[in-house]
């Protein structure tokens, strides 16, 4: 029977057995080839981990170098500048770049007549001038247009660019990045102080340069690849933004200073004006200012300081060195002589050490004989006999000679070195000078005279009124600082500053002395133009002959602190070379202006007007002070017989003297020799040793001091529109 392959019961196919044998073979090659392909996958990952371990950066950088990759910095933005009260004076605003992506317009050639029309309405390009791009760098992906834009400018293109989609055309190739730029919104305010930024977010002077780390924050990127359908894949790192400062500036009371300053120059002029505001109890300056600014938002202009056929003139290097003048900071910078504003820190000393007490005397007959040299006293009549406290009050060189004299070089360049001179102050700012002290060796008698009335020494105004702060805070030196706190991006303190306590430079006994001196100076003697209505104010005039003396040029400068008693603020305020006055030499100019500073700027940093307060001394009335005072009596009573017993012998010995020895006591005249003396004192041999004084650091001639009047207001000085107090036109001592 013929097998039809069907089974009769089931009626299912059975098939063939030769059929069955092909399967058995074909299953036999599908093994054959599975393994073969298997063992090929195996060899193929083997050689692929192979190649992963031994040259994977090589492969991968081969791949990528045939795709087309993008990177783009995210910028951090600049941490702010912060007044005391948080006033804004130096931020970075978000500005946006526009970018135009040619290749990637070009792929889509129906939209560039459109993305062409919204740029040109938008900003201000020409469809000519975009065309040329895309013509000269079809192939690039990323050209700047425009820079500096703000949100405004980009939110309208976009809309724009949305009212212009239609259904196959958009706005391609276009989009914006975001860049910070540094903005000064007072412009010349505390530029001084600020300093300024480079495109590159590098701080040059000022706050902006000290604290530049801290400002500045860490850049984010944006990394990204197109694929083939010209989408981006991205990778994003955030940027980290810089830290803000918080700075110990009232931007009130630094506008108050600058108006004043413009002010003062408008009406008469000057060479430089310096003004310091510091508070004596913990270091913190409120407010510096020079008459020389700059705006901070363009600080590479001369044109305000020099005219159109300078500048021509100039060599790159010499506007250069113009430059570098006019950003460095004067009140920390400059040096120079401060005159009798450094009085105060002879007297300290003296008290210190006891060469003098509050009660000791001194006769003043108009100068002293220091190495066969006359150096004269500001009242070249002679102030008579005098108490220490008037010799503050009338600002008597004579005494201040003798007090050095007692006192000694080494005492006298030991004390210095104690306030602070002749080394920095370390203020958080660049640029500090520590000024100049003669070297103890080279104190001789004429320089240690000369250098008790602050001439011979030089110092920045941010030293003197840093030890000045000590001298009537109850003595204690506190390092200055232009910096509160430093806070972070979400306005956490990160650190904070608070006073350093330097040393002690004198007792408090001695402080409340130089207080009630300083307040009768201002009442009474050489600072009756620095009186505030309402306010007691203490205080100290200067009055600096400039080198070359010859030249009879002049620094005029107040030093006071209100309240006079416990003071809560410092003021310092120099004119270098005030013009158009009738007399240079007249620190009635210095008490003048900061009289009108006072005035408006107490209150506004919340220094009201006071109560009566009584500023006299209490006598000292415990058993250990009366044994003070008789220990310091026992030292003063040898140096006022040394002034009071000179006889003509030892003024003729001291016109014979070693120039360079510091020992000897400066000669003075018994009564009838003193009458002889001050007749003398106009002769003209006496005149050329005042005036044509050889000023040599080692000694020799010295100055002529008679064109240093403090005693005298002038009121053609300031102006006819000012209050004068003409009992100030009379002798101070009468």
């Amino acid at each position: 029977m013929r097998n039809t392959g069907f089974d009769k019961g089931s009626r299912r196919l059975n098939p063939p057995v030769k059929n069955r044998k092909f399967n058995s073979r074909m299953q036999a090659r599908l093994l054959l080839v599975f393994c073969v392909i298997s063992l090929l996958l195996f060899g193929l990952m083997g050689r692929l981990v192979y190649l992963v371990q031994q040259d994977g950066d090589r492969y991968a950088k081969s791949v990528l170098s045939r795709q087309s990759y993008v990177s783009a910095v995210l910028p951090y933005q600049r941490g702010d500048i912060l007044d005391r009260n948080g006033t804004v004076l130096a931020r970075s605003e978000l500005q946006f770049r526009l970018i135009l992506d040619p290749m990637q317009l070009l792929l889509n050639p129906d939209c560039v007549d459109l993305t062409i029309a919204a740029l040109e309405e938008c900003f201000d390009l020409s469809a000519e001038e975009l065309s040329s791009i895309l013509k000269e760098r079809p192939n690039s992906r990323y050209v700047i247009l425009q820079k500096n834009l703000n949100y405004d400018m980009v939110e309208g293109f976009e809309k724009l660019a949305d009212e212009k989609k239609e259904k196959d055309k958009s706005v391609t190739g276009v989009w914006f990045e975001k860049e910070y730029v540094r903005t000064y919104p007072y412009d010349t305010l505390a530029c001084d102080i600020l300093g300024f930024t480079s495109a590159d977010n590098t701080g040059y002077y000022g706050i902006e340069e000290y604290y530049n780390e801290e400002l500045n924050g860490t850049n984010g990127r944006e990394y990204g690849y197109y694929d083939a359908t010209l989408n981006i894949e991205r990778i994003v790192k955030k940027a980290e933004n810089g830290n803000s400062i918080v700075s110990t500036i009232d931007a009130n009371a630094q506008r108050i200073i600058q108006k004043h300053i413009n002010e003062f120059n408008a009406e008469f002029g000057s060479k430089n004006i310096g003004v310091l505001l510091m508070n004596p109890n913990n270091g913190e300056i409120i407010a510096m200012a020079s008459s020389i600014e700059y705006d901070l938002n363009d600080p590479r202009n001369l044109e305000g300081i020099k005219t159109k056929s300078e500048l021509a003139a100039m060599t790159d290097e010499e506007k250069m060195t113009a430059l570098n003048e006019l950003w460095k900071n004067d009140i920390i910078s400059n040096g120079f002589e401060p005159g009798s504003t450094f009085k105060p820190i002879t007297i300290a000393a003296a008290m210190e050490e006891a060469y003098a007490t509050k009660n000791s005397t001194y006769i003043c007959d108009g100068g002293e004989s220091v190495g066969g040299r006359w150096v004269k006293c500001s009242r070249t009549a002679g102030h008579g006999k005098i108490t220490l406290e008037e010799a503050l009050m009338y600002s008597c060189n004579d005494a201040l000679m003798q007090i050095a004299d007692a006192e000694g070089r080494h005492v006298f360049y030991q004390y210095q070195k104690r306030f602070g001179l002749g080394q920095k102050t370390g203020i958080d700012l660049p640029g500090e000078e520590a000024g100049i002290l003669i070297p103890e060796k080279n104190l001789n008698a004429m320089e240690l005279a000369t250098s008790g009335f602050g001439q011979s020494l030089n110092v920045t105004m941010l030293q003197l009124a840093a030890a000045y702060a000590s001298l009537v805070n109850g003595g204690y030196y506190y390092q200055p600082h232009i910096v509160r706190q430093i806070i972070n991006d979400n306005g956490a303190t990160v650190k904070r500053f608070d006073k350093t306590l330097v040393r002690q430079t004198v007792s408090e006994e001695t402080s409340k002395f130089i207080q009630q001196a300083m307040y009768r100076t201002v009442e009474e003697g050489t600072a009756k133009g620095a009186k505030v209505p309402g306010y007691a104010v203490g205080g100290k005039t200067g009055t600096a002959q400039k080198l070359p003396r010859e030249a009879k040029t002049y620094i005029v400068s107040f030093l006071g602190a209100v309240p006079a008693i416990n003071p809560e603020v410092v003021v310092y305020v120099a004119v270098d070379e005030p013009q158009n006055v009738e007399r240079q030499a007249n620190s009635a100019i210095a008490t003048t202006l900061a009289s009108r500073i006072m005035t408006e700027v107490l209150p506004a940093i919340g220094i009201y007007p006071e109560g009566e307060i009584d500023y006299l001394l209490p006598e000292e009335d415990t058993e250990e002070a009366a044994d003070k005072k008789e220990e310091k009596k026992s030292k003063t009573d040898d140096t006022d017989k040394k002034n009071k017993n000179k006889n003509s012998d030892e003024a003729g010995a001291a016109n014979t003297a070693d120039p360079n020895s510091s020992g000897s006591s400066p000669g003075k005249k018994d009564a009838q020799k003193k009458q002889g003396e001050e007749d003398a004192a106009g002769s003209e041999e006496q005149e050329a040793a005042g005036e044509n004084g050889e000023d040599s650091e080692n000694g020799g001639n010295r100055i002529d001091l008679s064109d240093l009047p403090e005693d005298e207001f002038n009121a053609d000085a300031i102006g006819p529109e000012d209050e004068v107090n003409t009992d100030a036109n009379e002798p101070e001592d009468e």
